[in-house]
Parts: structure tokens; C-alpha cells; sequence
């Protein structure tokens, strides 16, 4: 259409017209349904006059078409035709402008509107929350004189859409005591609310009023619903939703395979995932990233190189969500190189996938690296970066020793881009200086943060007195830490091992008392690699795997090598009371020495060994495997539950600070 297609009001062709007024309008309304805006104001310009609120018609179509040109043309025309002081199309303009992303012109329109009404509002409200602008929004409404249940359903779905979930549930609940009915739609947004605080005792309620209401059957209401359930970690109730749908479709699926995800069945996602094939049903975008996300947690790199094959040939490699996990799914694999050969062919990549890549080069431990790119993507590509990109540099330079780095890029969050840091952040910072030494500076910075302190950023704390050997300080923060958590095995082993490094026994003693009390046991250290797509595991002193004697005999044949060459077994690691040669032998059988002595006996020559620890590695077998790697002339990658090490030719990628 050229600029300027509206035609003179006058301009008419009364022979082409059908005879009755409802037929006029029923022919103007087709073409306009279709798109045709000039044919259908050409043709029908006369009949427009005469009933001006057709102009509603033309300017929904606008919306169709996402053309706010056109709109404003039509806007041009309707002040010129006097029409411009009716509510009705006032409202339909206000609508075009708010839904084609021209929030200005929204909001001048809605400022010079003669005779503003709820509805004017409610579509103010819903322009701001598109973009992004919730403070506007809840001005808007806390300034209406009067609202409808449009309004306030609004106001929840705009709420937990930003994830302000409590305000959003607190909104509905307003809403109920007011007497407004909510539909299928509000429903809708406050279990999402629900789902997003893991309110499952909220979410039952609205289950009841939603039943209570004859929204059982309802599609929208019932899918909202098993998400809910999924997102709080009943599964049953939410897989029991979901299969009782009349049919299934790929959203149940991938609500299936997000809901495992969501809850730590990796393994079992990855099953789901085989038996929707088997179903019939392609994976999209969706259940990409959820599949993907769990080849990650379990670190199965021949998996995911299979779903990545898969995603090329389903056409979703373009697709930015798909890409980031893509990223972090190498990473996780012990394959940077790789994460960054998927970030590298990215070519209109988003802020997602340039921190994604940040956080592959930090749990690495490659911190100048991941600097460099934050300072490309701010600089050069002009991104802004967000609170996760953030969480992911302080995160880099708490395992890379970077405390000066890392202090200023938390200013910078807070002072250039206006974040207000979150427990996640505080706990990153608190790491860093635990690590670095600064063990009274962290402590200052818990008590003194705006933000509740949690168990996890004490333990954090809790966790550096245990580096650095302060066991005085570990007794008093253990407090605080027992305070908010006293069933946390975890807690109760980090104080122990404290005491243990401090010769205080009977110390031990009391806390081991504690625990048998309490009916806490420790996490077992267990290690585990891919070898052929098949998984192998191990234990702490594990006799069951099948090649268990082989394994056995070559680890001691290895132990006298490394001795030859300079390795002397760290026995102080052992943090028990018992003689030297038991505490030898007790390090000898450590999980993943096991693992790397099964893949050094069955794997091929030359191939890097990759390992995955649920626990932090201990000092001797960090040291022990640099002596291996250089025996072997083998890459060996080992993650444990909070980094990557790279051993090369008897170094690590660490540097010893992990």
C-alpha cells in the first residue's frame, strides 16, 4: 500500500454495494478481517460516515498486521471526520498504538482522551506491562476511581508475568473479596504465581475455587494447573492432570519433560523424551532446551551431542534459547571449546547467549577470558547486561581469586545498571572473599546486606573457615548456620572436618554424636564418566564394578609411579583418627581415582578423560592427578560440585585455587 491509500470520505461506488445496511456491514467487516484496509475503505468510505464506529473494524485489522503506519493514518483521518471525541474508537486507537509497541502515542492519546473510562485504562495498564514498565502500571491503577475484572485480571497477569508472584496472588485475592469472577485467563496467570513462589498450598486452593467455579475441564485452567503441580515437585498430581487431557499434544509433552526437568530426573527426561518420539510427536524449541539442560546435569556428552544432531535436523539451531543451552550443556561436558564453536556461529546471539558463554569460561576458571567478553558485548555489541550476567562474573572471579575485579563489577551492577543484588549475588561476593581470605569482611557483608541472610550463603562462609583453617570463627558461624538449618548433613561434616584439620577429636566426636542423633548422614563421594554412551560409577572404596580388581591392581602399580616421581600421599586430608598406612589406602580408593584408572585401562590413547564429582575434590587427589596426567600424557577433566579442572602435563587449570 503506497503512503497515502485514504481516499476522500466521500469517494463511494453505490452500484457494487449489497442492498441492507447489515450486509454492508457484514461485506466491510470480511474485508477487513482478510486485511484488505484500502478496498475495504475505498468501497465502503460512505458507509464508514454514516456509522463512524466502523472505524474499529479498520483499526483492528491494523493490529492484525502489526502496522502502526497504517494506524496513524487512520488516526489522521478520524480527527479530520470529527469522530476523534468517541470513547469507543478513542479506545480502539489507544488499543492499536499499545498493542504495536508505539507506547508514546499510547500514552499522549490517553493524556488529550476527553472522556477517559475503565477501558482506557485497562489498556493503558496491559501497554505498560508489555513493555516491561510494571511501576506505570500500578500507577495507572492505583488511580482509577473505579474497576472492572478486566482491570484487575490485568493487574495479576501483568504481576506474575514479572514475576512479582506474591503481589500478583495478593491481587487476586483483593479481587475475590471484592466480588469479581475471574476467568479461565486470570486463573491462568495466578497459578502461574503460584508455580513461581513453589506455593503448593496455594495452588490447591485455587485448584478448589477453580473447580468450585466449573473450570475443571477448561484446557487453559487444567494445563496451568499441572504446571503448577510440576513446578512444585508433585509430580503425580501434576502427570495425573496431564494425562487425563481428552488428547495429548507436544505442550503436554514437553510440560511432561519440563516438569521432570524442573525436579532432578534427569535420566527420566531423557526418557520421556525417547518415548514422545515414539509417540509420534516432534520435539520443538521447547523440549530442546529442557532435554539438553538435563544432558548437562548428567554431564552424558555422547547424549548431547546426539539431541544437538537432532536439533540441526529439526531446523531449531537458530533458535537463541536452544543456543544458550547448547553452551552451557558443552560446558557442563567438560567441552569449551566446543560451547564456544556453538556461541561463535551464532550470529544474532542475545544477552542470554553471551552470558551463558561468560559462565562457560568461569566454571572453567578462565576469568580473563570471561572479562574480555563482557567488556565485548558492553562495548562493542552494546549489550546490557543483566542480573544473570552479573551472577556469572562474580561467580568467575570468586573461583579465579579475582577479589578487586570482582568488587568492582558488583559496584558496577548496583551503580551503572540500577540492580538491586540478590541473595544469589551477595553469596557469589561472600565466596570471593572467603576464598581470597577475607573471612571477616565477608562475615561484615552478610550482616549487613539488605537481604535476608539463608543457610546457603553462611555455609558459603562456613566453607571458607574450612580453607583457611579458622576454626574459631567456624564454631561461631556454624551457629547461625544450625540456627536456620539444623537437619543439613552438610553443615554438621564441614564443622567436623574443621575440627578434625584442628586435632580437636573429641570435638568431632560431639558433632559425629550429633548427627547419629539427628539421623544425618554424609553425602557419600561418588564419581562418575561416559565411556561408549554407557555410564560408569563409582564409590568411595568401591569394590562393586565388574572391573573392580583390574582397577584395584592398577591404581597401586600408579601410586608407585607417582611416588617415584615426587607424590607424597596428603595424609592430613584424611580426616579421621586412625594409623598412616589405613589413610593411604582410604586415598588410594577415592572415587574419582577409580574412575581415572578405569578410563585410563578402557579408553583409547590420547583421548581426554572426562570425570564428574558430586563432591568438591579433595588436596590429595587434585595433587595426585597431576602426577597421573603427566604419567599418562592424558587430558584429564574433572568437575566437581562447583568447578572445572584441567589437568595437562602435571598442571592444573586452577592454579591450586578452587
Amino acid at each position: 500500500m503506497g503512503k497515502y491509500w485514504v481516499g476522500p470520505l466521500t469517494r463511494c461506488c453505490f452500484s457494487t454495494y449489497p442492498s441492507s445496511g447489515s450486509e454492508l456491514t457484514a461485506e466491510f467487516t470480511n474485508l477487513c478481517s482478510k486485511g484488505l484496509l484500502k478496498q475495504a475503505f475505498d468501497r465502503f468510505s460512505s458507509h464508514i460516515w454514516s456509522e463512524p464506529t466502523l472505524f474499529s473494524h479498520l483499526l483492528q485489522s491494523c493490529i492484525s498486521q502489526d502496522s502502526p503506519s497504517l494506524g496513524k493514518q487512520l488516526h489522521s483521518v478520524i480527527i479530520t471526520s470529527g469522530c476523534s471525541s468517541n470513547k469507543f474508537i478513542s479506545n480502539h486507537l489507544l488499543n492499536l498504538y499499545s498493542k504495536c509497541g508505539q507506547l508514546d502515542a499510547a500514552i499522549a492519546l490517553f493524556g488529550v482522551m476527553p472522556g477517559k473510562n475503565i477501558m482506557s485504562c485497562n489498556i493503558l495498564i496491559n501497554g505498560y506491562f508489555r513493555k516491561g514498565d510494571w511501576e506505570s502500571a500500578r500507577k495507572v491503577f492505583d488511580e482509577m476511581p473505579e474497576r472492572n475484572v478486566a482491570t484487575w485480571s490485568a493487574m495479576v497477569a501483568g504481576l506474575t508475568q514479572f514475576r512479582f508472584n506474591e503481589e500478583g496472588l495478593g491481587s487476586f485475592s483483593r479481587m475475590h473479596e471484592l466480588g469479581f469472577l475471574p476467568d479461565e485467563f486470570t486463573l491462568g496467570s495466578v497459578l502461574r504465581g503460584c508455580a513461581g513462589l513453589r506455593a503448593l498450598v496455594a495452588g490447591r486452593q485455587v485448584h478448589g475455587y477453580a473447580r468450585k467455579c466449573g473450570f475443571d475441564f477448561d484446557l487453559v485452567v487444567v494445563s496451568s494447573l499441572a504446571h503448577m503441580y510440576l513446578k512444585c515437585g508433585n509430580l503425580g498430581e501434576g502427570e495425573r492432570l496431564i494425562r487425563a487431557m481428552p488428547s495429548q499434544s507436544v505442550v503436554t509433552w514437553n510440560m511432561l519433560i519440563a516438569g521432570r526437568a524442573q525436579n532432578g530426573y534427569p535420566e527420566e527426561v531423557l526418557d520421556q523424551y525417547n518415548m514422545m518420539k515414539m509417540a509420534g510427536f516432534r520435539p520443538d524449541r521447547i523440549t530442546f532446551v529442557s532435554v539438553i539442560s538435563s544432558c548437562s546435569e548428567l554431564a552424558t556428552l555422547g547424549q548431547g551431542q546426539q539431541i544437538h544432531a537432532e536439533v540441526v535436523k529439526a531446523g531449531a539451531s537458530s533458535t537463541l534459547s536452544v543456543i544458550s543451552s547448547l553452551i552451557s550443556m558443552y560446558s557442563r561436558c567438560g567441552c569449551l571449546e566446543d560451547s564456544l564453536k556453538v556461541f561463535l556461529e551464532c550470529k544474532n546471539g542475545d544477552v542470554v547467549c553471551w552470558s551463558s558463554m561468560i559462565a562457560a569460561y568461569g566454571f572453567h576458571g578462565r576469568g580473563v577470558e570471561a572479562i574480555d567478553l563482557f567488556n565485548q558485548m558492553e562495548q562493542q555489541e552494546k549489550f546490557e547486561a543483566n542480573d544473570v550476567t552479573f551472577l556469572s562474573l562474580l561467580y568467575t572471579c570468586s573461583h579465579c581469586g579475582l577479589k578487586e575485579e570482582g568488587t568492582e563489577f558488583f559496584e558496577l551492577m548496583v551503580e551503572k545498571y540500577g540492580f538491586k543484588p540478590r541473595i544469589e549475588h551477595y553469596t557469589c561476593m561472600v565466596d570471593l572473599l572467603g576464598r581470597y581470605g577475607s573471612l571477616k569482611e565477608a562475615e561484615t557483608l552478610i550482616r549487613s546486606m539488605p537481604v535476608k541472610a539463608d543457610v546457603i550463603i553462611w555455609k558459603t562462609l562456613l566453607f571458607a573457615c574450612k580453607i583457611h583453617k579458622k576454626a574459631e570463627m567456624a564454631r561461631r558461624i556454624a551457629e547461625d548456620v544450625f540456627r536456620l538449618d539444623p537437619w543439613d548433613p552438610v553443615s554438621y561434616v564441614l564443622l567436623s572436618n574443621i575440627h578434625a584439620s584442628d586435632k580437636r577429636w573429641d570435638d568431632v566426636s560431639d558433632v559425629r554424636k550429633e548427627m547419629t542423633e539427628r539421623k544425618l548422614k554424609k553425602e557419600p563421594g561418588v564419581s562418575w564418566l561416559e565411556v561408549k554412551n554407557q555410564i560408569h560409577q563409582f564409590c568411595v572404596g568401591d569394590k562393586s564394578h565388574p572391573k573392580s580388581a583390574e582397577i584395584d591392581s592398577y591404581l597401586r602399580e600408579l601410586t608407585s609411579e607417582m611416588k617415584k616421581r615426587g607424590y607424597v600421599p596428603d595424609i592430613d586430608s584424611v580426616l579421621h583418627d586412625m594409623d598412616v598406612e589405613d589413610k593411604e589406602n582410604n586415598l588410594v580408593h577415592h572415587s574419582e581415582k577409580l574412575a581415572i584408572a578405569f578410563a585410563l585401562l578402557y579408553t583409547t590413547a590420547g583421548t581426554p578423560i572426562r570425570v564428574i564429582k558430586n563432591l568438591r575434590v579433595c588436596s590429595d587427589c587434585h595433587v595426585a592427578i597431576k602426577y597421573i596426567s603427566d604419567i599418562s600424557n592424558r587430558e584429564i577433566i574433572v568437575r566437581d560440585c562447583s568447578r572445572f579442572h584441567h589437568f595437562k602435563n602435571g598442571k592444573c587449570s586452577c592454579g591450586d585455587y578452587w
